[in-house]
């Protein structure tokens, strides 16, 4: 799998959601590769676009596409200023990986200092996490070239998700947390409040 993280401050979130409709509606079609997508904006106007292909050849392969740059060419008047890009080869799911059924997402991203030591704690079994916090419903987590990380955190509902952060871990998982914790760097955390998906073929 590969993931394309597109991100931005928008200037209008209807238009930006209605520009999203119109590409599955006109473009997706054409779009081989295209595995689906998690979508959002923050509470001050982070746009948050989450996109998954089957592989970085398909990815590319749908930007060169002419409908696909008139398509940006109108959407990115949805932003006020740059809108950055992170193509991701490293591609790792969680738990179940996420679901367009999410009341919440939550998305953090940051610096991964220790790439060896961030892969091995991922690979680590999760079914702890899956029966201390089973609001979780899965997630992705994504890394570029340059080692910056982009994590989404799929959970059922919003109020389950903040009920679930006051709980007391067990001491292991706080362990693995806090190791965790050791090997990333400038960590920031995003809410998407109304998330919005799309599965390729689903309409």
């Amino acid at each position: 799998m590969f993931i394309q993280v597109i991100q931005g401050r928008c200037n209008d979130a209807d238009e930006l959601h209605r520009r999203m409709d119109l590409w599955r509606e006109e473009l997706e079609p054409g779009a081989m590769g295209f595995l689906g997508g998690t979508y959002g904006v923050t509470d001050d106007n982070e746009f948050i676009g989450v996109v998954r292909f089957d592989s970085k050849e398909s990815a590319m392969r749908n930007s060169t596409r002419p409908e696909q740059g008139a398509w940006w060419a109108e959407t990115e008047r949805c932003f006020d200023g740059p809108v950055t890009f992170h193509d991701c080869d490293d591609v790792q799911l969680m738990l179940d990986g996420g679901s367009d059924d999410a009341g919440f997402v939550q998305v953090i991203q940051g610096r991964i200092s220790d790439p060896e030591k961030f892969r091995m704690m991922m690979d680590q079994p999760m079914e702890m996490l899956h029966r201390e916090r089973p609001e979780i419903i899965g997630g992705t987590v994504a890394v570029d070239e340059n080692g910056y990380f982009t994590q989404t955190i799929a959970f059922r509902s919003e109020a389950e998700a903040r009920e679930g952060e006051k709980k007391e871990m067990p001491k292991e998982m706080q362990d693995q947390m806090a190791g965790m914790d050791d090997v990333l760097k400038d960590v920031s955390y995003h809410d998407l409040h109304h998330p919005w998906f799309a599965t390729g073929g689903k309409r």
